[in-house]
């Protein structure tokens, strides 16, 4: 992939984000990993079987869904070179998820804004895992921020480093990876060894793009306010706590973010009514609020830009 299609293919994601009415290559590694999973335990009756089809799964989706992008690209290319590119810009840019992370975290923070806690759970609940049915304002903003963190790592920055690295075969095997963890790649009693495999690739494929964002990050926190003793908290922050989440990966962006905010994370989360008590991260200076989302998007906005600068140099000087 040059410069100029990796450009292009953000300049879309910006002005377009992801449209409901357009097919997504996501949705359909979802549907696969769905059916899998529905199916498997009807052939597969120990531990150890369903360990095995989880690492072929983990394996086999990521190498399949390459295999496709490439295979799609080269036969648009064989038609007219000019073709190939477009559709390789075009599965470039389904990678990216900034606006669409963008105006989903917009609703919450107008609707917390307004007043409408009502409103902002049930918006908040398309983003996050988490019950979000009695959540107070600051949990709600928490869990908007938390969510900005750890989606400017996985939705933007990650997709950015693999579509420099490999285009847009290798940033759509990203996908895959990242979809297969947020289905299966869970602790509970039915993923524990169906999943396992999924949730190691993840980690694997996010360690290098979630210590970026956290730099990153940092920097942003000084660029997008003029406050640069920001950008100094943040990376503070990033190395006193971004190592006390269970992910390997998760807290190193929301380190990041808590410290150029000047609030704190982590806590007590409900999955299904059954309460999660995770790290703290950042220190409790001031109660949490829409502008801290305001704030906190803004940040991924230039943290963003910093991605798609050092992505676009990478690939000019290689």
């Amino acid at each position: 992939m040059t410069g100029v299609e990796l450009l292009l293919a953000a300049v879309l994601d910006v002005t377009a984000g992801d449209p409901r009415w357009l097919p997504h290559p996501v949705k359909g590694m979802g549907a696969v990993i769905a059916w899998v999973d529905h199916h498997i335990r009807s052939f597969c009756h120990s531990n150890h079987a369903l360990q095995i089809v989880g690492i072929v799964l983990a394996l086999g989706l990521p190498a399949a869904v390459y295999a496709a992008a490439t295979w799609v690209i080269a036969q648009a290319a064989e038609i007219a070179s000019w073709l190939g590119q477009a559709v390789g810009i075009g599965l470039a840019y389904t990678t990216l998820a900034g606006r669409d992370l963008f105006e989903h975290v917009e609703v919450v923070r107008q609707a917390l804004t307004a007043g409408n806690l009502a409103k902002a759970r049930e918006a908040v609940g398309r983003i996050v895992g988490r019950d979000s049915a009695a959540l107070t304002e600051p949990e709600v903003a928490r869990a908007t921020i938390e969510t900005i963190a750890e989606s400017t790592s996985d939705g933007i920055i990650a997709p950015l480093v693999y579509l420099s690295l490999g285009g847009a075969p290798l940033a759509l095997a990203y996908k895959a990876v990242n979809t297969l963890d947020s289905m299966i790649g869970h602790l509970d009693a039915r993923y524990e060894y169906f999943g396992w495999a999924s949730a190691r690739l993840d980690d694997a494929m996010n360690w290098v793009p979630a210590r970026l964002t956290g730099g990153f990050i940092a920097l942003a926190a000084g660029l997008s306010t003029g406050q640069w003793h920001r950008i100094h908290e943040s990376w503070y922050m990033l190395h006193r706590d971004g190592d006390k989440h269970p992910s390997p990966n998760s807290g190193r962006p929301e380190a990041a973010m808590a410290g150029a905010l000047g609030v704190q994370l982590g806590g007590r989360n409900y999955y299904d009514g059954v309460p999660h008590d995770a790290a703290l991260i950042g220190d409790d200076i001031t109660d949490l609020t829409p502008e801290h989302i305001s704030l906190a998007s803004r940040i991924m906005i230039v943290t963003s830009g910093l991605g798609l600068f050092f992505a676009l140099l990478s690939l000019w000087v290689s």
